[in-house]
């Protein structure tokens, strides 16, 4: 079996061949275009047993690993995490394209975890209109924090309680007062309140465009006590398929919530798992953060943990583990069922 480790850029891919002792076989670099995708996949044909390693870019690479996937070829994405950590142990120096495209593939034959990639469904939609909202979300946040400062100048006296310039009725009490003032710094800030109301409508339509897919993509993942729409999109928007997790297991190991171990002699300690998936991880901390808020099973867990010995944040991370393996299990069911619909659906077409 031959590795093809990929490092894309947006005007290049340069690939590295190696063999399952990661010794390189061959190198090439090809133009970032459909043209330069089928010639990537002419090139590769001299070796019948292949597979691809493409470092996970995003945008960058996926129109690359699309075409690959179309043609029937086998992908697995490497985080960068494991890239970076592949160029420091190996006996070259320096940092160039073929050296990247190397660690990428030495990554994938040291972890064989890794997940395999498939062609981009619902969940790909979800990510994208979440990102477009998180986006707007931190511009909508910048304009306020301007706004702030302009109506600190012209009424030193005025306090606005936090979160609340997202509200409709005080950014029409902020206009009345800049209604009252002339110039500059009060025409910016009447463009600014304008700024906040449209971005504020169109990330609420945003969130109510997320729920309606989520809603009917994971709706098993939606009764998971702390997980609410948003969550639950980052999850699908991030996991891509969890059926492309073999185990569970795995699919901690990509979250990064299976925690280290550390343990020295009689001590047995765990210590936090800073690889995988960070923004996965993110939304493990939520809805376990979430379910400590109110009593329930969480509250009691974390409790026995620390009766047994472990730290509060141990317990956390422990507890985290376990929320984890809910949310394969019940992803796991949605798209099953998700999958038998599917299939009924075409008998009863035929």
């Amino acid at each position: 079996m031959v590795t093809l480790g990929g490092d894309s850029h947006k005007r290049t891919h340069t690939l590295v061949a190696v063999d399952d002792n990661g010794r390189q076989l061959a190198q090439r670099t090809l133009l970032a275009t459909r043209a330069g995708h089928l010639e990537a996949l002419q090139w590769a044909g001299r070796w019948p047993e292949r597979r691809w390693a493409l470092e996970d870019c995003r945008h960058v690479s996926r129109r690359f690993e699309a075409d690959l996937l179309v043609a029937g070829e086998v992908v697995v994405r490497v985080p960068s995490k494991l890239t970076g950590a592949a160029r420091k142990v190996a006996r070259t120096t320096g940092k160039s394209d073929p050296i990247d495209a190397l660690a990428v593939a030495r990554a994938a034959l040291r972890e064989p975890d890794l997940p395999v990639a498939k062609l981009d469904g619902p969940g790909r939609e979800v990510r994208l209109l979440l990102d477009h909202r998180e986006d707007l979300v931190g511009e909508r946040t910048r304009t306020q924090n301007r706004l702030r400062w302009h109506l600190h100048e012209l009424e030193p006296e005025i306090e606005i309680p936090a979160r609340t310039l997202t509200r409709y009725h005080t950014l029409a009490e902020v206009e009345q007062r800049l209604n009252s003032h002339h110039g500059v710094v009060a025409a910016i800030g009447h463009e600014l309140v304008i700024r906040v109301r449209e971005l504020t409508r169109r990330i609420n339509e945003l969130e109510g465009e997320i729920e309606r897919r989520v809603s009917g993509l994971v709706p098993t993942l939606l009764q998971l006590n702390g997980c609410g729409a948003l969550c639950a999109a980052k999850v699908v928007g991030e996991a891509a398929g969890v059926s492309r997790f073999r185990s569970r297991a795995a699919f901690a190991m990509h979250n990064g919530t299976a925690p280290v171990p550390v343990s020295s002699g009689n001590q047995q300690r765990h210590r936090l798992n800073r690889g995988g998936n960070r923004q996965l991880n993110v939304a493990m901390h939520r809805i376990a953060v979430t379910q400590l808020k109110r009593p329930g099973p969480a509250q009691d867990y974390i409790a026995k943990r620390m009766a047994a010995g472990n730290t509060k944040t141990e317990a956390l991370r422990a507890l985290k583990r376990r929320i984890s393996d809910e949310v394969y299990r019940r992803m796991l069911q949605d798209e099953r069922a998700s999958l038998g619909s599917k299939v009924g659906a075409c008998e009863a077409a035929a």
